[in-house]
């Protein structure tokens, strides 16, 4: 899995390079110098929906954190961690939510509840996303009428939305992660090594059942997390009227939620390297964008992933490095 995920890196880099090759780097570069140094307010700007979808995490913990130790501030700063090992490190888009889970543990809190949280929490993303592409369709196909692209995605959209919803009853009904066990175990061996691995997988299952159980909640986690995606858009308003090609909140949002769900779709490619570039440039041009543009865009989204991101790396290892001299 390791060597898949450094090829579709290497290959998406390659993408990359490509298109800033094809498109001109003189001409992108000039659209960056001319939005000079404003391009840093994208930095502020994402902790808006970094602390929106920490709230859709802490509206599923808190059933099981009645002291409240996991406070806004604390969440917001694992969510932060967890984007940026998701996006700056050479992990398939799931290496984050394992960090999360260690640092929320930080706290005196259970690890069966807390991973069951995240569990969920990335359920509940892909059912967002499904909504919020849904919502970048209906956008995309109002603005430009319906093409070849639009229908593909639409038909990709319908043929995949029963596996979320089958994992979902499978997590509710299924004691998954207790048939995962055994699976193993018939397979390698009872071990302590397995044990360590999974943990009590009879009370992570539990659990998952019980923050099914609370449909409120659930709701109330993927409005927030809906919530997040749909102001992280006004990411690319701003950064367009700050390269100086204004485009309106609508399609903003139409490339938004599409050039997500290319990436959420290549998971495995490391930090979306290639794919969001690409992406960009394709449904840019379906609203009008130049390519050069939509590649420019593009960069002054990595500054800004590094610009947020690389401060969380540093205080997650400063931290992990702490701890290692207390032990």
């Amino acid at each position: 899995m390791k060597r898949a995920s450094v090829i579709a890196g290497v290959l998406g880099l390659a993408v990359a390079i490509a298109l800033i090759v094809h498109q001109g780097w003189q001409a992108i570069l000039q659209l960056l110098d001319a939005a000079g140094w404003s391009l840093l307010w994208l930095i502020p700007f994402h902790t808006l929906p970094i602390a929106l979808d920490a709230e859709g995490w802490r509206t599923l913990l808190r059933p099981r954190d009645p002291q409240r130790q996991a406070t806004r501030p604390f969440l917001f700063w694992i969510a932060s961690v967890r984007e940026a090992v998701n996006r700056l490190l050479p992990v398939a888009s799931v290496g984050g939510e394992i960090v999360g889970i260690r640092l929320a543990l930080l706290r005196p809190l259970s690890g069966a509840a807390v991973t069951a949280s995240v569990i969920l929490e990335v359920l509940l993303t892909i059912l967002s996303q499904y909504l919020y592409t849904s919502l970048g369709l209906v956008l995309l196909i109002s603005l430009l009428h319906r093409t070849a692209i639009s229908d593909a995605l639409l038909w990709g959209l319908l043929v995949s939305l029963p596996v979320p919803l089958l994992l979902l009853a499978l997590l509710r009904y299924g004691n998954l992660f207790a048939r995962i066990e055994r699976a193993l175990i018939k397979l390698l061996g009872d071990s302590h090594k397995l044990a360590a691995l999974l943990g009590n997988s009879t009370a992570l299952d539990a659990e998952i059942r019980l923050l099914c159980r609370h449909h409120a909640r659930l709701w109330a986690a993927m409005g927030w997390q809906f919530a997040g995606m749909v102001v992280g858009s006004f990411e690319i308003w701003l950064a367009l009227r700050l390269l100086g090609h204004p485009v309106n909140p609508w399609e903003a949002m139409t490339l938004e939620s599409l050039t997500l769900a290319i990436r959420h779709f290549a998971f495995f490619v490391p930090g979306g390297i290639g794919v969001q570039e690409a992406g960009l440039v394709v449904f840019g041009q379906m609203i009008g964008l130049a390519a050069d543009v939509s590649v420019a865009l593009s960069l002054a989204k990595r500054a800004r992933e590094i610009g947020f991101g690389l401060p969380a790396l540093i205080s997650w290892q400063l931290l992990e490095t702490k701890r290692l001299a207390a032990a």
